[in-house]
């Protein structure tokens, strides 16, 4: 009699803990739709006249999907003053030839090709943007990752927040263009997920307090005073580091409205699993409680668990028909209406399971401190940096 009484309060705490988590992820996706529509209902104002010279950093590594689209889409910006400095440690490196195509299609542009292996720290990408910085001629330097393509009006628009001198980073949100079924997972949860996660903190907080590998603008002095790219050379998430820092020493990190197109390559699952890994151990160390804080947005995977609990009954049939509708309708408005996220549009149907995948790693986030990034095994510290655990050899991350 004891012992079953002690089930039956555990039962029940577990049902009424599940009917929390199924409300606050309602509260959750409603939220993400008001904060999507808000955000981009007043788009910034653009003021032509402000366009200070930039200089655009490029690190490479290998040849992406569609690599010569993607670095020439920042060839051609409708801007007055810009330099593009691409950055590789390789001198064998595949990218190189398409580099000097670009170089030479583009004969009036200030184009500059960087061939150093010289290293700061064990995040070889930042090593990459140190190079390139060392060849910059202008105040504000513009980063964004080697499958990043962009519009013309790309520079013309996300440089405007810099007006105000107490930002102190831009970045943008992105959507992707993908290839295989994989990559189409990925993307689905990228774009309303994590982004709707990005809104939501945007108005809470009044701002961001990181950045997105996407784009990243950030002024000469601010860099300086964080350290310079020094500061980040040994941090997994450097582009999180680049938003973090300015923020903790009284600048801004402003979202811009501007969404470029991320081009995802066409990976099979294991590295798929293998980065997606990397990236809940790398989230989980940047902001631990955040992190944990996502249980509260798993209304798919709460609200399952609610209707297998309760034994299939109506309350279990409510809970997973307004959480899975709520869900639906958030990812339709973040990442098609919002964000014009093509891969959303057509396979919105595709989002409860890429939730549930979401969750798994969620979980598989909490265990461990190892990453396989680039064919290199690091072990990953408390605050976020990277020891290598082999020899390291050419990699860079995305």
């Amino acid at each position: 009699m004891f012992v079953s009484t002690i089930l039956t309060n555990i039962h029940i705490i577990i049902i009424d803990f599940l009917i929390i988590l199924c409300i606050s992820s309602v509260w959750f996706y409603c939220y993400a739709m008001y904060a999507a529509i808000t955000f981009f209902a007043d788009p910034s104002p653009i003021d032509l006249e402000f366009h200070p010279p930039v200089s655009i950093l490029k690190p490479i590594c290998g040849l992406d999907s569609n690599a010569y689209e993607n670095l020439a889409s920042f060839c051609q910006q409708d801007y007055p003053e810009y330099q593009i400095i691409f950055a590789v440690r390789n001198p064998q490196d595949p990218c190189i030839e398409v580099v000097e195509k670009i170089i030479y299609n583009f004969p009036d542009l200030d184009i500059l090709l960087v061939v150093s292996d010289r290293i700061i720290g064990t995040n070889l990408k930042v090593s990459n943007l140190a190079n390139a910085a060392a060849k910059a001629k202008y105040e504000i330097l513009f980063l964004a990752d080697s499958d990043i393509r962009v519009g013309r009006d790309y520079l013309q628009t996300v440089v405007q927040p810099l007006q105000d001198k107490s930002v102190g980073v831009v970045t943008c949100m992105y959507r992707s263009l993908t290839k295989g079924w994989v990559s189409t997972l990925e993307a689905i949860g990228t774009t309303t997920e994590f982004h709707a996660g990005v809104l939501v903190s945007n108005i809470q907080e009044n701002g961001i307090e990181y950045a997105f590998g996407s784009t990243i603008a950030i002024p000469k002095k601010v860099l300086e005073a964080i350290g310079g790219f020094e500061a980040i050379a040994d941090y997994l998430a450097d582009d999180f580091q680049l938003g973090y820092l300015p923020v903790q020493i009284g600048y801004k990190a402003m979202l811009s409205d501007y969404v470029v197109e991320h081009v995802q390559t066409n990976n099979n699952l294991v590295n798929a699993i293998k980065r997606q890994i990397r990236w809940a151990r790398g989230k989980r160390v940047c902001r631990p409680w955040g992190y944990l804080g996502l249980i509260f947005t798993y209304g798919i995977v709460s609200s399952m668990l609610l209707l297998i609990v309760t034994d299939g009954s109506i309350l279990g049939w409510l809970g997973i028909s307004i959480c899975w509708i709520t869900r639906l309708v958030m990812a339709w408005i973040v990442g098609t209406i919002s964000l014009k996220d093509p891969i959303v549009i057509k396979f919105l149907w595709l989002v409860p399971l890429c939730d549930l995948l979401s969750f798994a790693f969620w979980c598989f986030g909490f265990i461990g401190n190892t990453i396989e990034w680039r064919g290199q095994q690091m072990k990953l510290t408390k605050d976020g940096k990277l020891l290598m655990q082999e020899h390291p050899s050419y990699q860079l991350s995305n």
